[in-house]
């Protein structure tokens, strides 16, 4: 009877893994294919989740105490003060004076990168959403040399930010600038009032100038976008038009445009996210002024982080998050409503 005793035991460990296995393997049998995919990723979702949500967490929670070292009052809670402070503009003797001169000012600091930050944005995915679908349009043809055309268009795309600079640094430098000159021998250009002697120097001829910069360099990367949607357009759809006596025009109204405009808006919706960021294309045009002349969001997380402004830092990083998911929330329930119609 003894012996017995360990056998019926483990028999019953058995028993009951047995029945715990057979109860999971029917559980997964009855999920169905998108569930069981979902189940499969939830480690996934899981890991991007912390990655993704703890250091806004923690950002957010940065945001709601002072915020300069080695003041009396570091590590005290102050409430939303910090975000007072970006949109009323009152700020006390510790906070950076404002970026833009005089010209461009504003009461706020945070209201004036703001300005400088949509400015930016609009101007920049608007010229490169027209000059890549332009040029997607010339890439969708068939002719000799496309190759090497499409090579041409996307060169700029894969030049380093820091080059990209470079060169419209010393296009606009007044010493040794193609497009500008010194005052002995000022260009066109600078005669007819296009840009002022320092362009570098001046907040307007030097937004000007990074907003050029950007289109030069990203709207390849909106004519590959765009050029994969229109690749992906049925070829019948065009013939049986053709023959139907559809002009050009009607083709690319009535065909073209609405089947790719959904590329064009996550396109888009990608360079809105992306120049909401803007930093580095100030600093490598600009120079180590960029942030003064140009200022943007990102130029002022970093210019107030460098001073030691943690908690503000981190209300203008919060600030710049939620207007970028606004941006983002309105973009997927327009898309949402277009698609239910």
């Amino acid at each position: 009877m003894a012996t017995e005793s360990p056998t019926r035991g483990g028999g019953g460990t058995e028993s009951t893994r047995s029945s715990r296995s057979s109860a999971v393997t029917t559980w997964l049998e009855n999920l169905s294919e998108a569930q069981f995919a979902y189940l499969l990723l939830t480690p996934a979702f899981l890991l991007l989740g912390v990655i993704a949500f703890w250091p806004l967490l923690s950002t957010m929670q940065l945001s709601l105490y002072a915020d300069n070292l080695g003041a009396a009052r570091i590590g005290a809670f102050v409430g939303i003060e910090n975000y007072v402070q970006l949109f009323t503009g009152q700020k006390d003797a510790l906070m950076p004076s404002p970026f833009l001169p005089d010209d461009l000012s504003m009461d706020s600091l945070f209201g004036s990168a703001l300005t400088v930050t949509l400015l930016f944005t609009v101007i920049s995915v608007t010229f490169e959403t027209v000059i890549g679908f332009g040029q997607a349009l010339v890439l969708d043809k068939e002719f000799p040399g496309r190759r090497w055309v499409r090579v041409a268009i996307i060169i700029p795309w894969a030049v380093p930010i820091v080059v990209q600079g470079m060169i419209f640094y010393l296009l606009f430098n007044p010493n040794i600038g193609l497009i500008v000159g010194d005052e002995d021998a000022p260009t066109f250009l600078q005669e007819i009032g296009v840009f002022s002697l320092t362009p570098l120097a001046n907040s307007v001829d030097a937004t000007m100038i990074v907003i050029v910069a950007d289109i030069w360099k990203t709207s390849a990367f909106m004519a590959l976008l765009i050029l994969a949607g229109l690749q992906s357009v049925d070829r019948n759809l065009y013939d049986v038009a053709r023959v139907s006596g559809a002009s050009p025009w009607q083709r690319f109204r009535y065909i073209t445009l609405p089947l790719i405009l959904p590329t064009v808006l996550i396109a888009m919706l990608f360079r809105t996210i992306q120049s909401m960021r803007v930093y580095g294309v100030i600093e490598s045009t600009i120079g180590s002024s960029g942030c003064t002349t140009v200022p943007s969001l990102s130029c002022l997380v970093v210019t107030t982080f460098n001073n030691n402004l943690l908690g503000t830092s981190a209300a203008v990083a919060v600030v710049t998050a939620g207007i970028i998911a606004l941006g983002v929330s309105v973009y997927i329930l327009g898309y949402a409503r277009r698609e239910m119609i």
